[in-house]
């Protein structure tokens, strides 16, 4: 029996590891031609390797997929376009892309440094954003479809204290992501965005007070960054074609389908406001939207 990706031809970034290695395996086993992508750093983006990515393709060779490495920096512009070239240059086609990769360089928001910021949004945003934009001109042209899967995280999500970098670069993914749905759909194109939870190099490094696992129990086999990738063979499959603009959690066990942002409480005024109107009419009018509230304290002033 043919399996579910038959015939396609997929890149991975960030598949030397973790996830992305997972999604890389899944997808070959299931018959897509995969490029593995990674740059090989550290946790925190430093240092190269080339071994995790060549170590991926060997194993998807060895269990007879069909595999080709590479090692370029997804965000520098030429080696995005370069990966994206390589696809079409040996197969002759892009159907899916699944932007993966990224780093950590975690601190508290008072003590963050403007290159610890840029480190990870450099990765992260601008990573996703060029593989992507090197896709969707092939996609574009070529008006045979086409699937888009980027990470985007609970981190941002739910708001980690310790990553305000991460948070941000992801829900800039989920916005990206979005957008990339309403403008490439007219081509077949899908896009759709995923905040995963499984056990990798980057929660080890997360302290364990803060974690958002969303695993039912600690077993090893439910942490596994495998449960994540099944998932995404549905997505990238022609079958998934239906989905798109979506944000799907994937832990464990339990695949979610999140609600996209929309309005709440609205207090709606019929001319410019005055200030006093405006005390008058919030509490009343928003005080619903916060059940467990209590009025803040006045905080004390600093000390020395």
């Amino acid at each position: 029996m043919p399996g579910k990706m038959e015939g396609k031809t997929a890149i991975i970034t960030g598949a030397g590891r973790g996830i992305g290695r997972e999604v890389a395996l899944r997808f070959a086993s299931e018959g897509a031609r995969v490029i593995v992508n990674d740059l090989g750093v550290s946790v925190a983006g430093e240092g190269q390797d080339d071994t995790p990515a060549q170590q991926v393709v060997n194993e998807i060779k060895a269990g007879g997929g069909i595999a080709l490495a590479n090692y370029s920096d997804v965000a520098d512009m030429d080696q995005a376009e370069d990966l994206v070239r390589q696809a079409l240059n040996e197969w002759g086609q892009l159907d899916i892309l699944v932007n993966v990769a990224g780093i950590l360089r975690d601190r508290m928001i008072f003590n963050m440094t403007g290159e610890e910021w840029d480190a990870v949004v450099r990765v992260h945003m601008r990573g996703t954003f060029a593989t992507t934009r090197f896709a969707s001109i092939h996609w574009r042209t070529a008006r045979q479809g086409g699937r888009l899967i980027n990470f985007t995280s609970g981190s941002g999500l739910f708001g980690a204290p310790g990553q305000p970098n991460y948070a941000a670069a992801k829900m800039g993914i989920w916005g990206f992501t979005l957008s990339c749905a309403r403008a490439l759909g007219r081509y077949g194109v899908t896009a759709n965005s995923i905040g995963p939870g499984a056990a990798t190099r980057m929660t080890d490094t997360v302290p364990q007070d803060r974690r958002r696992t969303g695993f039912p129990s600690n077993a090893d086999m439910e942490r596994s960054p495998a449960n994540v990738a099944t998932p995404l063979v549905y997505l990238a499959s022609d079958d998934g074609g239906w989905v798109t603009g979506k944000c799907f959690g994937i832990s464990g066990y339990r695949v979610t389908l999140y609600s996209q942002i929309e309005p709440q409480i609205i207090l709606q005024g019929n001319k410019p406001w005055e200030v006093q109107e405006i005390f008058d009419r919030f509490d009343s009018t928003f005080g619903s939207a916060f059940p467990d509230r209590q009025r803040a304290a006045t905080p004390a002033p600093a000390q020395g």
